[in-house]
């Protein structure tokens, strides 16, 4: 065999491979022998037919076409050796020319785009540093509060805002009672936002017993089609009105939140504030490296194929729809919830697909520059990291993942490393 490789724009490129002498005539051999088994000859059985009788009965044609079936996957790996190529879609095959003594396939191939790296050591990104004021920390205690608060009957007064109305209602669109807007002895949190933009705030003022009608008109993006941006009016009864108590914030309330090792308020302050700080430094951290990340791919240079694209939104398009499973709904439900398609979900992910495929290309590329290496020892400890982060055996998450993506995801985390340690 002998091939050729011509490299074309956008990661386009044309193998060809030649299949001639021994090798070619044997896949003659086999491809006639194979379509003989189905010629039926009377006087003999199906699969018996001698092969003088039976080569009267299947055309040269046949045979070649046959043969390039016995070749074609052997000459495609031959060449894809030959040239070091990465494929990344199933090539499609050609056949330039086919005689009994050669062929030439022609197989369209889409590669591995070339990544023009460009500054990627000493980026001037910093991480912001982070603190927990005294404020943030009080905003927690009030929380703790609210979390403990009780629910008690305003005997007289208004609603305002924060207490807890309890109503009838029932939602009318041109003088007819609509689907799913009647509620009794609904109790609303005035300022929840539960209720379309409208409804709450005019509850504000209303008095236990009051009756009312409330005009409003559904947002135009509202999720049921025959009330989106329709108008529609609301009649209301309270019957009562509820208005939060707040525990003092003393020893006793923290000990009723049991929070472990957390006896007093002060006790309760410091936890609070190393919780935050851990947050924060946790999202100052992300963003950190979504920045170099995002300052790599503006430094490099790369055409990503479609191909790449696509497979990598149908690869999210799974994970969602893992994840909704997880929560017991399926995507079909989530598109009627949402009022979206599968089209549409898939264009929204475009963009976020198109970023994971470029860090990749550009890490990957840093990682073969540097000439980053894994080593077996590599994938074991992280094979047993796995297993020990989510309580599962060695052996079954080497069943879950395989060693080459493995290895290939430690590459790309050290060329982050890489990056990182060498921030100015």
């Amino acid at each position: 065999m002998s091939s050729t490789w011509k490299l074309n724009e956008n990661s386009q490129g044309e193998l060809k491979v030649k299949v001639e002498g021994e090798k070619w005539l044997e896949a003659q051999k086999k491809a006639f022998k194979k379509l003989a088994k189905d010629i039926e000859v009377k006087g003999f059985r199906k699969g018996q037919v001698p092969d003088e009788i039976a080569k009267k009965q299947v055309s040269e044609q046949s045979i070649l076409m046959e043969a390039i079936d016995e070749v074609a996957g052997h000459a495609l790996q031959e060449g894809i050796t030959e040239h070091d190529l990465w494929i990344i879609a199933r090539p499609e095959l050609g056949v330039d020319e086919v005689t009994k003594e050669a062929v030439m396939l022609n197989f369209n191939v889409t590669v591995k785009p070339e990544v023009k790296l460009g500054d990627y050591k000493g980026l001037e990104i910093k991480k912001d540093k982070v603190s927990v004021s005294a404020k943030e920390v009080d905003e927690q205690l009030e929380q703790l509060q609210t979390r403990f608060s009780e629910l008690v009957v305003k005997e007289g007064g208004e609603i305002k805002s924060g207490d807890t109305a309890v109503i009838d209602f029932e939602g009318f669109k041109d003088g007819v009672a609509f689907e799913g807007g009647k509620g009794e002895n609904y109790p609303l949190e005035i300022g929840s936002g539960s209720f379309i933009p409208g409804f709450e705030e005019q509850l504000i003022g209303m008095k236990a017993d009051e009756e009312k009608d409330i005009d409003l008109t559904f947002p135009e993006n509202y999720g049921a089609e025959d009330l989106a941006g329709k108008a529609v009016v609301f009649k209301v009864k309270v019957h009562e009105i509820k208005e939060k108590t707040l525990p003092e914030i003393n020893d006793d309330l923290i000990k009723d939140a049991e929070v472990e090792g957390v006896e007093t308020v002060e006790d309760y302050k410091k936890y609070v504030k190393n919780n935050l700080k851990e947050q924060k430094e946790q999202t100052a951290q992300g963003k950190f490296e979504n920045d170099l990340l995002e300052k790599l791919i503006e430094n490099s240079e790369v055409v990503i194929p479609q191909v790449m694209i696509d497979d990598e939104v149908a690869q999210m398009m799974n994970d969602f729809a893992g994840r909704l499973a997880q929560q017991g709904f399926q995507l079909e439900q989530y598109y009627q919830m949402t009022g979206t398609s599968a089209e549409q979900l898939q264009e929204q992910m475009i963009p976020e697909a198109k970023q994971k495929v470029n860090v990749r290309l550009v890490l990957d590329k840093i990682a073969q520059v540097e000439k980053i290496e894994i080593s077996e020892k590599d994938v074991e400890v992280e094979y047993e990291e796995i297993a020990n982060r989510y309580g599962m055996e060695v052996d079954k998450v080497k069943e879950a993942i395989n060693p080459d993506a493995l290895n290939y995801d430690l590459r790309l985390q050290k060329a982050v490393e890489l990056v990182k340690d060498s921030v100015a």
